[in-house]
């Protein structure tokens, strides 16, 4: 391939491995990874509500890794609430997979704005065989691409199997019991998502400019030097 079109592919993933960093950091302080609506089954149950009265006890709740806002409605209109995860709700909720998913966010944010640097090096410079050359730029992007990965499954698993948002929805409710209504991820979680895919198709930009993936070469070595060693 060209070295002018090989500059472009490369500024091209570089660029967007930029945007993957902001918009992961931008995510990362956002309120919106998860939306959905909240029962208060207790007052519900008190009254027998039923059809467009069970509206009045359904309440708003949307979240994200430090803080969120829920409105509780039981029949007397919203209270709103804001919290944060950071020290009040450490208690109830799966603390260490929590933590492990604002590691791997801070992780995905660092490695993606190292393979931005690195693309744009061997765009415009001249690339080492090592970690600037086409074995870094792979590693760059699968280490992203992973942990954007990680981050989707370990919120998931949060989220799903942990309950989080009954978990948040009760916390500091002693009279009133809320249920789960409703609940979808939010912009901030796709936005993860779409930036794993920017990561797998950088790689896929790497091999259209011409590099093989760093260890496609090891049988041929292999073969060579085991038919020169049957020659002696």
């Amino acid at each position: 391939m060209p070295a002018q079109q090989k500059k472009l592919l490369f500024c091209t993933a570089g660029v967007l491995s930029l945007a993957c960093a902001l918009g992961t950091a931008a995510a990362v302080g956002s309120q919106l990874w998860v939306r959905g609506s909240i029962l208060c089954s207790t007052g519900a149950l008190l009254v027998n509500a039923s059809g467009p009265e069970l509206h009045k006890f359904i309440g708003d709740i949307q979240y994200g890794l430090f803080s969120g806002q829920r409105v509780r409605q039981c029949g007397l209109g919203g209270r709103p609430f804001q919290f944060s995860f950071f020290p009040d709700l450490l208690r109830i909720i799966p603390a260490s997979i929590h933590v492990s998913v604002i590691l791997f966010c801070t992780v995905l944010i660092v490695f993606a704005l190292v393979g931005a640097g690195f693309f744009m090096f061997n765009a415009f410079g001249s690339p080492y065989e090592t970690l600037h050359g086409p074995v870094g730029l792979y590693l760059w992007s699968f280490i992203s691409c992973s942990c954007g990965c990680l981050i989707m499954i370990l919120f998931s698993s949060e989220v799903k199997i942990h309950h989080l948002s009954e978990k948040i929805a009760n916390f500091k409710e002693g009279t009133f019991t809320f249920k789960t209504h409703s609940e979808q991820f939010a912009n901030s979680f796709w936005t993860i998502l779409v930036c794993s895919l920017v990561h797998f198709l950088n790689a896929l930009l790497i091999r259209f400019a011409g590099f093989e993936f760093p260890f496609s070469k090891s049988k041929e070595s292999g073969t060579i030097t085991g038919a020169v060693d049957l020659m002696y």
